[in-house]
């Protein structure tokens, strides 16, 4: 056994290392780390969710089986690595896909079957509360979905006495503490940044908007106690051991952490909590969070409000489609490779490919890409077309081509970001760059860098992306030092030696995706016929 090898089984050993556990849409994910918060060991179980009486909707005996799943791969790595045992750790805390609706009556009863976030059935509801709050509220979020019950009159309603999201259910199950971290709150209620709690304004107008319907309830009651990063949530129960581990071994008394959303482990992860610093991340889908310095002058449609562990204030752009039809061309080009009999490495091809889009025109030479496999609610598309379209004086090249693809997978994030950026004025100091899209180096990095006019980053060692970043919050949780904030926590503790390299815009780049984007708002009149003909 090696000496790290050793050290890490010392860390398991005495109860040192701490847990992290995501929820994410098609994988729970375990990942523990040791006291320098590197990843030791790891656990994970696949499910998917299902379609039941039109709901998107996870079952809560696929939750608990799959959660015991992912313990019992993670002890099973921690046995096969260091022929040991978890018995006790530092702390632990869980996490998952934010949003949705987990409703629950006086007995502890889950009145009707999770709704997740992927479900489109609150439109009314989304509307008529962000009209009244004066706040974009999407229809994920969790007030949207009980409005909406309410709106449709159903018989439920009157019988709830707490709803929460996935996160804040396991966290209840294992603590028996109805709390949530504030990242997570802000996708069930809108969050006031000042008071680092839910809005009581629009609690208030909330409750007077529903006060004709006489529930025995006002709509605090029923909410979750949102927590900061850092603050005690509670500890792992008897009950709540023997759910998470069934072989028995795993102890109760260990500190739990607020139980947090996929945003909020994705801002942890990347080091991207302080105010003036964001993330992207880009793979199938896309989506940017940029930490804020003030509030917006309005509510916009398309930028969604949540906020950090820590409670500051994050504007969101959340695009659906990103990568899809860009991997959809280079399978396009291996096809031809293999039809000429030339056998090629696809990161090669990628490499190839994405390398060769730097040599095209700076706005793509007349050359115009939608990627829209599915719809795309920040340009007002319901369904998606995939589409490529030039001017006939355009000059088609390889580059151009490859180009504009590349600026297609970031260009609807750049209508929602130049939102921030040229409305409101918005200040960045540091993007961290993370996903697919960034893995042929230099080049995502350097379209999003000019989609942007923003330096952005990459980390040369990605974590292990949102249960490392949960788990690096219950770190926070029982190893920062007095007054320390997270972000000091972050700098010091976690990232103080992480390599990444940095990216600034080419100002030439820059005209040329501001040109190309013109083209493209102009032709997504092209897409939404395509939609309606094809």
């Amino acid at each position: 056994m090696s000496f790290d090898a050793v050290k890490a089984k010392e860390t398991i050993e005495s109860g040192k290392a701490v847990l992290g556990l995501e929820f994410g849409s098609t994988r729970i994910k375990a990942v523990l780390v040791d006291e320098a918060n590197q990843p030791i060991a790891s656990g994970s179980h696949e499910w998917e969710n299902q379609l039941v009486n039109g709901v998107w909707t996870y079952s809560l005996d696929a939750i608990w089986d799959g959660l015991q799943d992912c313990y019992s791969d993670l002890a099973a790595d921690v046995k096969k690595q260091y022929d040991t045992e978890i018995e006790n750790l530092a702390a632990i805390g869980f996490s998952a896909m934010m949003h949705g609706y987990l409703a629950f009556d006086k007995n502890d009863e889950l009145l009707v079957p999770f709704r997740t976030w992927r479900n489109t059935i609150t439109e009314q509801a989304a509307k008529e509360l962000s009209e009244l709050f004066g706040f974009n509220i999407p229809q994920r979020w969790s007030i949207a979905h009980l409005y909406q019950a309410i709106l449709n009159g159903e018989e439920h309603v009157k019988d709830v006495t707490f709803f929460t999201t996935l996160a804040g259910y396991i966290h209840w199950q294992m603590t028996g503490k109805k709390v949530i971290g504030i990242g997570d709150a802000s996708g069930m209620f809108p969050i006031d940044s000042e008071t680092r709690d839910y809005n009581k304004e629009m609690i208030d107008k909330f409750n007077a908007l529903v006060a004709p319907k006489g529930y025995p309830w006002k709509l605090q009651e029923l909410l979750p106690k949102a927590l900061l990063a850092g603050e005690d949530a509670g500890v792992l129960t008897e009950e709540g051991a023997k759910k998470l581990d069934v072989s028995g071994k795993l102890k109760a008394g260990i500190p739990v952490a607020a139980p947090e959303g996929d945003a909020g482990t994705g801002m942890a992860a990347t080091n991207s909590v302080a105010v003036r610093t964001g993330n992207v991340s880009a793979g199938t889908s896309v989506f940017a969070m940029i930490v804020l310095e003030k509030a917006l002058s309005k509510a916009y449609p398309e930028i969604d409000m949540v906020t950090t562990p820590t409670g500051d204030a994050v504007a969101m752009v959340h695009c659906n489609n990103c990568t899809s039809d860009l991997n959809a061309w280079v399978g396009l080009f291996r096809e031809f490779s293999e039809a000429v009999g030339v056998d090629v490495d696809m990161n090669k091809l990628f490499g190839t490919l994405y390398n060769k889009a730097l040599e095209g025109d700076k706005d793509c030479g007349g050359v115009v890409a939608y990627n829209y496999f599915a719809g795309e609610p920040v340009t007002g598309l319901n369904e998606g077309r995939p589409l490529m379209m030039r001017t006939p004086d355009a000059k088609f090249s390889l580059a151009n081509f490859m180009r504009a693809n590349l600026y297609a997978s970031l260009a609807t994030l750049k209508i929602g970001l130049d939102l921030l950026l040229k409305n409101e004025d918005v200040q960045v100091d540091r993007i961290m760059g993370h996903g697919g899209l960034f893995k042929t180096k230099g080049v995502g990095q350097s379209i999003l860098a000019a989609a942007m006019n923003s330096p952005v980053s990459v980390m040369e060692t990605a974590g292990e992306g949102g249960p490392w970043g949960m788990a690096i919050l219950a770190s926070y949780l029982v190893h920062k030092k007095e007054g320390e904030s997270l972000d000091e926590f972050l700098n010091k503790s976690v990232f103080a030696d992480a390599e990444s390299m940095e990216m600034k815009p080419d100002a030439a780049d820059v005209a040329g995706f501001d040109a190309y984007i013109e083209s493209y708002k102009a032709g997504i009149a092209v897409e939404k016929a395509a939609v309606e003909a094809i």
